[in-house]
């Protein structure tokens, strides 16, 4: 079978095809991406702008036209946190469905934490034991940890790389002041989440996941992409710091042109490596292993582990066959 994954995120509208089926390795495709940073089209209002949505529309429409003409059977579309805050996300998503013919999905914050939660979990097995994992997005932080497919703790908190960057920083680079005053700031934000995490006991393995710390373990020594996604890549809370020392002094222009760093990405770096190392001593956490999968593969999993699209609690990430008809 040959699915689409869909995925509207606070900076790209990113658009996956694996082929894949039930008990089998999804195997990647195709992959694209359109840079839109939604989060950033937000009116003071809280809305997402007419720009914006014509953007999230054209994009959408570009995507569903690739799915079709890569012959993907569904298109797996759903949307996080961006679209999922503004104030009119309920007409935004019936003008991208009425427009496109694809029905977008939006996910919550616990959602995407499960879902990334079970790619993880059948990355490594179960002989990982119980997992603890995390995961920096634009808009979210996810955090997640169990020892089954459906973790025990699944929390998401609004300290994403984007949203900080915008809320926390004035110059670029960030002066001195902000670092040290967004590092305070995160470290109180994730007080009650430590707690939380704590009252789970010691994880056996802690992974993280996603587009932020894989930048972030290639910056500090981990394995190239081009290297294979079995190779072992970790980060550690030495290195971290180290790096922080570094970039945090750096422009995003100059950021942009270090391997392992997007152009599109480079601005939200600084801020990135902050919730991480937050994170880190938060959890007292001393390593992380970068796990290649995240979301869009646990999107994929729970589709082919339900037939009808659904996860078990309710929440749809299906979105359209290939043909466009909404299913």
């Amino acid at each position: 079978m040959r699915l689409g994954v869909l995925d509207v995120g606070s900076n790209t509208v990113h658009l996956l095809v694996v082929d894949a089926h039930r008990g089998a390795h999804p195997t990647p495709m195709h992959s694209e991406k359109t840079m839109l940073r939604l989060a950033e089209q937000l009116t003071g209002s809280g809305e997402l702008s007419r720009p914006g949505e014509d953007g999230l529309v054209r994009a959408v429409e570009s995507a569903k036209a690739a799915a079709v003409r890569l012959g993907c059977e569904d298109v797996l579309a759903f949307a996080t946190s961006a679209v999922r805050e503004a104030k009119n996300s309920a007409k935004v998503l019936a003008r991208v469905t009425a427009e496109t013919g694809v029905n977008l999905r939006v996910l919550s914050g616990a959602d995407e934490a499960r879902l990334t939660f079970l790619a993880v979990r059948r990355w490594y097995g179960w002989s990982a034991g119980k997992l603890l994992v995390l995961d920096i997005g634009g808009g979210s932080f996810e955090v997640a940890m169990g020892r089954d497919e459906e973790p025990e703790l699944a929390e998401s908190l609004p300290l994403g790389a984007g949203r900080t960057t915008r809320t926390r920083f004035r110059n670029d680079p960030p002066t001195r002041s902000e670092v040290v005053a967004t590092s305070a700031w995160l470290e109180d934000q994730l007080a009650g989440l430590a707690k939380k995490v704590a009252g789970q006991g010691m994880p056996d393995r802690v992974v993280a996941t996603s587009k932020t710390f894989r930048s972030l373990a290639r910056l500090t020594g981990a394995a190239p992409s081009a290297a294979g996604p079995r190779v072992r890549r970790t980060l550690t809370d030495t290195a971290l710091r180290q790096l922080i020392a570094f970039i945090s002094r750096m422009t995003a222009a100059d950021l942009a042109q270090l391997e392992g760093v997007s152009g599109s990405r480079s601005h939200q770096l600084v801020a990135g490596a902050l919730v991480a190392q937050a994170a880190m001593r938060a959890l007292s956490l001393t390593e992380l292993e970068i796990c290649p999968w995240a979301l869009r593969e646990g999107v994929i999993l729970r589709r082919l582990d339900h037939a009808n699209g659904a996860d078990e609690t309710g929440t749809a990430v299906a979105g359209v066959s290939a043909s466009g008809e909404d299913r």
